[in-house]
């Protein structure tokens, strides 16, 4: 199915170069690998737009194909990724791994998209935990759904029609919401005072169980206080 966060091609936009980053989104979406039909109907063009779409990333290795002719993200965008934000990764992934271990809860580390949408950055779980939540960084969410959203959206000055939760997360400096993500999963999350280059971001973790916030909640405002000194 099309992403809903997709933006409209406009007239400042290639729509070839756009076609392809709508491919490589598809197949982050799909662990599982995409035949040219499946690519073709995911971002709504004709077979052979997708066939030559495919084949130009596989020739310069951003997909690969398998046996059974499924494409599959591939080697090259590697070295892609490794330079984004390479300093930020840096200061917040150890500092994630202690709240992790701390509250045995999977944390993350999300970043403002747009006006409309956050995307996970970082997602580090912990290392003494029976039992936690896993998902996988690059999921992108509505910014007024999951803590981590509504903990952004509470950095900024209040606005008319906001939820009432943004108000709570504004006044008590965590956000807390339970299965609006994920079902059975709830988060507790809190702004990061300042961002990174301009860019907002929140720390947060999901829980199962999210009676025992007012004991998470500081833990997390206070990582998210310490993350901000470091890239400050």
């Amino acid at each position: 199915m099309p992403n809903d966060h997709d933006p409209a091609p406009d007239r400042q936009m290639s729509k070839t170069l756009h076609q392809g980053l709508r491919v490589l989104e598809l197949l982050a979406e799909r662990g599982d690998g995409l035949t040219i039909t499946e690519i073709a109907t995911g971002i709504e063009v004709h077979r052979t737009v997708a066939h030559r779409l495919a084949h130009t990333l596989e020739a310069h290795r951003l997909v690969r194909r398998d046996r059974a002719k499924r494409f599959h993200l591939g080697a090259g965008l590697v070295p892609l990724a490794e330079p984004v934000e390479r300093d930020l990764r840096l200061v917040a992934t150890p500092l994630l791994q202690e709240l992790a271990d701390d509250l045995q809860a999977t944390a993350h580390l999300v970043v403002r998209e747009d006006e409309d949408t956050a995307r996970a950055m970082l997602v580090i779980e912990p290392r003494n935990a029976t039992v936690h939540v896993a998902f996988r960084p690059g999921q992108v969410d509505r910014i007024d759904q999951g803590s981590a959203g509504l903990a952004l959206l509470a950095a900024r000055p209040r606005r008319e029609g906001e939820r009432a939760e943004v108000a709570a997360a504004r006044e008590v400096g965590y956000a807390v919401t339970f299965g609006e993500v994920t079902p059975a999963v709830g988060g507790i999350s809190a702004h990061v005072p300042g961002g990174h280059d301009g860019t907002a971001l929140s720390i947060g973790v999901s829980v199962f169980d999210v009676s025992d916030a007012g004991r998470i909640g500081p833990a997390v405002v206070a990582a998210a206080a310490r993350l901000g000194r470091e890239l400050g």
